[in-house]
C-alpha cells in the first residue's frame, strides 16, 4: 500500500504557500491534496476532502490556525508560524509539531516524521469506541469490525459482524456516525446500506467487491460497490 500521507496545506500569504507547498513536494512521504490561501475556502471545502494531515499558518484573518485546528477535531495538526507565542495552545491541542518560519526543509523533514509515527501508531492501535447495542453498551475493538448493514428489522440500526463471526446490533446509529468513530484507513461506506473493513476485501471489480467473508456458506460475500461510494474505497484500498 501507498504510505504517503495525504495533506492539506493552509497559509494566507501566497509566497509562504507556495515555498511550503514546494517544500513538502520534496519529502517522499508526503502527497498535496490541496493548498489554500483562503481560510473561509479552507473551512468550506476541507471536510468534503480526503486527508490525513494538515499544515497550517497560525496568524491569519478572520480566524487563527488554532481555532482552525480545534475544528478539524481528531486530524493530526503541523502548525507553522513566526511567532513563538502560540506554542502552548498548539501543544495543548496535541498538535503534532511547531514549527517556526522561514521553514527549513530539514525541520519540515522532522516534523512529517512525528506525523508518521504518530499516525501509523493510531492505525495499529485503534482505541475501543463506545457503542450502544442490543447486548447493551458495548466497547468494541475496530480491528474485529469486518462488515456493517442496515438491519433488516429496523433501518435506523445497523447490523455489524465481527471477526470471530458473532453480530452486534448497533442501536440508532447512522453510517455516518459510525464511521466517524472508526479509523478512516481501514474502513469505507461502499453502498447506501453496506460499510466493510478493508482488511475484508479479497478482489473487487468497477461495480462489485468480493469479500474473504464466509458466514457459514462454501462462498465468499460479494457485494455491490455503489458508484457514488466508487471514488472515494478506491482511494483507500489502493493506499
Amino acid at each position: 500500500m501507498n504510505t504517503k500521507l495525504k495533506c492539506l496545506l493552509l497559509d494566507d500569504e501566497l509566497p509562504g504557500l507556495s515555498y511550503l507547498k514546494l517544500l513538502c513536494e520534496q519529502i517522499p512521504e508526503l502527497e498535496v491534496v490541496r493548498a489554500f490561501n483562503d481560510p473561509e475556502l479552507f473551512l468550506k471545502e476541507f471536510s468534503s476532502l480526503d486527508f490525513d494531515l494538515c499544515i497550517l499558518d497560525i496568524e491569519m484573518p478572520g480566524i487563527n490556525g488554532i481555532q482552525m485546528a480545534a475544528l478539524l477535531k481528531d486530524k493530526p495538526v503541523i502548525f507553522t508560524t513566526a511567532y513563538k507565542d502560540y506554542a502552548t495552545d498548539a501543544f495543548d491541542l496535541d498538535a503534532i509539531d511547531y514549527v517556526i518560519k522561514p521553514v527549513k526543509p530539514e525541520r519540515l523533514q522532522q516534523a512529517a516524521n512525528k506525523a508518521i509515527q504518530r499516525i501509523n501508531s493510531e492505525i495499529k492501535r485503534p482505541k475501543p469506541i463506545l457503542l450502544n447495542t442490543d447486548k447493551g453498551n458495548t466497547m468494541l475493538d475496530p480491528a474485529l469490525l469486518v462488515y456493517a448493514h442496515t438491519s433488516k428489522i429496523d433501518s435506523r440500526d445497523k447490523t455489524a459482524l465481527l471477526a470471530d463471526g458473532t453480530t452486534l446490533q448497533l442501536k440508532n446509529i447512522s453510517f455516518e456516525k459510525l464511521i466517524s468513530f472508526l479509523p478512516p484507513a481501514g474502513f469505507c461506506r461502499i453502498n447506501k446500506k453496506e460499510l466493510i473493513s478493508l482488511s475484508s476485501v479479497l478482489h473487487f471489480s468497477n461495480d462489485q467487491i468480493t469479500t474473504n467473508i464466509y458466514f457459514q456458506s462454501e462462498k465468499p460475500l460479494v457485494l455491490t460497490l455503489g458508484e457514488p461510494y466508487r471514488t472515494d474505497f478506491i482511494s483507500k484500498i489502493s493506499r
